[in-house]
This record gives structure tokens, C-alpha cells and sequence, in this order.
């Protein structure tokens, strides 16, 4: 193989997206391959303004945040046996996982 592979991690929990890398990481260096990150990405912050009452009070107001996390992993010289590692990992729900070769 000796390519690279670009992994992305993106979940709305940083813990998850923390323990995620740090298992793929784990893995891949168990395997022999380089590994270089976790490289954290910029955070993406969605503000949701909604009126609390529909009807009267149209000053008052709710704001609601939604931040979604993200990091990026390169792995380097890996072999066959990196990407069946990769194959096998379970990772925890709520994590969207992207790889490119």
C-alpha cells in the first residue's frame, strides 16, 4: 500500500471524536505504521434563535447551539495489515467516519 489515508472524525460530543482518534491511533501504530495527528479542526458552531412564545412577547427569545467536532488523522507507510485493523475497528455510534485514500 505505502500511501497515504486521510481519516476524518466528526461527531457532536468531543469526548467521543477524543476517544475515537486516540483508538485509531492505538491501532495503526500496533500495526506499524506513522501516524500524524489527531489534528484538531475548527469547531463549527449552528446558533438557532426561536421565539418562546408564538403568539405575544416577541422579544423574548431562545438561543440554542449546536457545535460539531472534528479531527483529522493522517497515517503514512501503512500495509495490508493497517487497512484490515482499520476494517475491524469499532468505534462508538454518534462518530461519522470519512476515509480517503
Amino acid at each position: 500500500m505505502s500511501q497515504r489515508i486521510r481519516i476524518k472524525l466528526k461527531s457532536y460530543d468531543f469526548n467521543l471524536v477524543d476517544k475515537s482518534a486516540e483508538k485509531i491511533v492505538k491501532t495503526v501504530k500496533t500495526t506499524g505504521a506513522v501516524v500524524n495527528g489527531p489534528i484538531p479542526l475548527p469547531t463549527e458552531k449552528k446558533i438557532y434563535t426561536v421565539l418562546r412564545s408564538p403568539h405575544v412577547n416577541k422579544k423574548a427569545r431562545e438561543q440554542f447551539q449546536l457545535c460539531s467536532y472534528k479531527r483529522l488523522l493522517d497515517i503514512y507507510s501503512s500495509t495490508a495489515k493497517t487497512g484490515d485493523a482499520l476494517m475491524k475497528l469499532e468505534l462508538p455510534s454518534g462518530v461519522e467516519v470519512e476515509i480517503k485514500v
